[in-house]
């Protein structure tokens, strides 16, 4: 039997065809409060940049606003792009979320720019080569927010002495290497880089050393999800996210568009092969659907948490698929 796992989601703040920053940031937040009264575990908030119909670039910002408009569930970054800052300003900021909303607040951290390297320069100026040094920020970040600081010359105010989660994100299999190393929880971004998944989390749980944060190894996959009523609508609403992938494969970006009968006119086999590799994590159907589909992918992964990342355009139906799937979970 297939054991019950937490469920959580992650938000970029989307904005959609008709829509602008302030309905992307509003749905972010109805969404939220949606699934907080449904029982998921967390909401993270992803920091993206130069990406004109994503919200979520000022992401500690976009945290806190989350939080204050709920009253439980976690909130955090999936994730902070920690070569993008110094450790002691992330320490401050997240100190400073965690003291407002105590308990609540997770910190995911990933080396990537979140952005193109042009726009990478802009925030890096000179220290291109952050994501080098992406090990040290992480001890570094970690000293900051030990209680073992006291005695330092530059400290985090807030941040110091509190309790703040520090996960590592990851793409491919080095994120892998270092989460292991570190006895941190994993979070693997298997909803739009799915090729290393198994490879990275057979690595994590097999080099894992135990810290003082975490003792035994703890995986969180995020995959899309869309659900619907039946099976044919599920599969119509998708169409939003795989015109989404097909916009990024070929640099044509646009708000995220209303569902449409076929995508035959939008794609080629070429790049439907792409976007086909780039959302094997994708999980597309009704209740009964998403549950055997999930059931699946649950026993042979092993995970212990899933976050879903759900691109639809109708903001009543993206509710009703975060309910659907949490429906469906508790049936597995």
């Amino acid at each position: 039997m297939t054991k019950q796992i937490p469920l959580s989601a992650l938000e970029l703040a989307v904005v959609v065809e008709g829509g602008d920053a302030g309905t992307a940031i509003n749905s972010t937040v109805e969404v939220a409060q949606h699934i907080e009264q449904l029982g998921y575990q967390r909401i993270w908030l992803a920091e993206h940049h130069n990406m004109e119909h994503i919200a979520s670039s000022a992401t500690a910002v976009l945290i806190g606003h989350v939080a204050g408009h709920t009253k439980n569930i976690r909130v955090g970054s999936g994730g902070i792009m920690l070569p993008n800052h110094t450790p002691l300003i992330i320490a401050e900021q997240f100190g400073t979320l965690e003291t407002l909303y105590p308990g609540r607040i997770d910190l995911g951290l990933g080396r990537a720019p979140g952005t193109d390297q042009l726009t990478a320069m802009a925030i890096r100026k000179n220290n291109m080569n952050a994501a080098y040094q992406f090990p040290d920020d992480v001890k570094e970040l970690q000293q900051f927010l030990h209680t073992e600081n006291v005695a330092s010359k530059v400290r985090a105010f807030p941040g110091e002495g509190l309790d703040i989660p520090i996960w590592i994100l990851g793409s491919s299999t080095d994120s892998a290497h270092l989460a292991a190393k570190f006895g941190l929880p994993y979070a693997f971004a298997s909803h739009f880089a799915p090729a290393q998944f198994r490879a990275a989390i057979d690595i994590y749980k097999r080099e894992f050393r135990p810290s003082d944060q975490l003792q035994k190894p703890y995986v969180m996959a995020c995959v899309n999800i869309i659900a619907a009523e039946t099976d044919e609508e599920a599969a119509v609403l998708s169409t939003s996210l795989f015109r989404m992938f097909i916009g990024i494969l070929t640099d044509r970006r646009q708000p995220l568009q209303p569902p449409v009968p076929s995508l035959e006119p939008y794609w080629n086999p070429e790049i439907q092969y792409a976007v086909n590799n780039m959302t094997a994590c994708t999980f597309i159907g009704s209740k009964e659907s998403i549950r055997q589909k999930l059931s699946v992918f649950i026993a042979e992964t092993g995970i212990d948490e899933l976050m879903a990342a759900s691109y639809i355009y109708d903001s009543e139906k993206k509710l009703r698929s975060f309910t659907i799937l949490k429906d469906a979970l508790s049936e597995i």
